[in-house]
């Protein structure tokens, strides 16, 4: 079996930005909630059996406390942000397993996910939806890969390293290095992605990186100057690579057959009427549950 994991926060900003806007009745926006579910329905109607979606309840996490410029729901647009819990309750109606975390990140649960189900013997794959780099930490080999559902593209480990320049276990110190302005924090002054890539792909970790560029076994512009940086700032890019570190130790599931899709629970019906879209309970209804316990 084959087990796909759905950024559901990214899905619903990235439908909530490229399709028109959608009203109920009552004047509350669903636009990008229909957009959602009408892509994980299409997910279904394609054979997907096993799928977990996660989604951040609260944007805010316990990263927020080590971090002050950790990002937040401030200047997130308040017609998106009012979708995020009802998107939770319409895919749970949809009969899809629903992971929505207040204190890790949606990105945690589904390394959680990644990690417990590549441990099954009874997975081929696991597919991770998502395009984020923080998640390519999670790829291993061609069992777990990652998978860009708007590009259609697919990222292995090789994949992995082709991009960044380094392996998936040395994205966190390659994040540490680079930054990641959609988390909110800015990375090492001068290092860029070439020379991140370059060092870490010869070191693994940041603690590994000799202090002396004089030491260094890789050529690098700018190699002192980097050096210094890196050496003023230590402290800090250990702190951005926990930033950065996803967790493995979030609960999830007990056992992957727990995603295995059963079909649509009864009141997807009105959850459909509800957004203005009844087609979607007659394309639910119409996927065959797939087999299994």
């Amino acid at each position: 079996m084959r087990v796909h994991l759905l950024d559901g926060t990214y899905e619903l900003f990235r439908h909530f930005y490229a399709i028109p806007r959608q009203q109920t009745r009552d004047g509350q926006e669903v636009g990008a909630i229909v957009g959602v579910v009408g892509s994980v329905l299409g997910m279904l109607e394609s054979e997907t059996t096993h799928l977990g979606v996660a989604t951040d309840h609260v944007i805010e996490s316990f990263r927020n406390d080590l971090w002050a410029g950790y990002k937040t729901s401030e200047g997130i647009e308040p017609e998106l942000l009012a979708q995020f819990h009802p998107l939770e309750d319409a895919l749970r109606a949809l009969g899809v397993v629903v992971w929505a975390m207040e204190e890790f990140e949606a990105d945690d649960a589904l390394a959680a996910a990644a990690h417990l189900a590549a441990e099954s013997a009874a997975v081929e794959q696991v597919i991770i939806c998502t395009p984020d780099k923080d998640l390519s930490q999670c790829v291993r080999g061609q069992r777990v890969v990652q998978f860009d559902r708007r590009k259609r593209e697919q990222r292995d480990e090789r994949g992995v390293v082709a991009r960044f320049g380094v392996g998936p276990v040395s994205i966190p110190d390659y994040l540490a290095l680079v930054g990641d302005s959609a988390d909110g924090f800015p990375g090492i002054p001068g290092w860029g992605e070439k020379a991140s890539g370059a060092i870490l792909g010869r070191y693994i970790h940041l603690e590994k990186i000799p202090a002396s560029h004089a030491q260094w076994e890789v050529p690098v512009r700018g190699a002192a100057r980097l050096a210094a940086a890196l050496e003023e700032n230590r402290p800090l890019a250990m702190l951005f690579r926990t930033l950065a570190t996803l967790r493995i130790d979030v609960p999830v599931f007990r056992a992957v057959e727990d995603l295995r899709w059963r079909g649509p629970a009864p009141e997807f019906e009105r959850v459909a009427q509800q957004l203005g879209v009844p087609g979607l309970w007659d394309r639910a209804r119409r996927i065959p549950p797939t087999d299994g316990p």
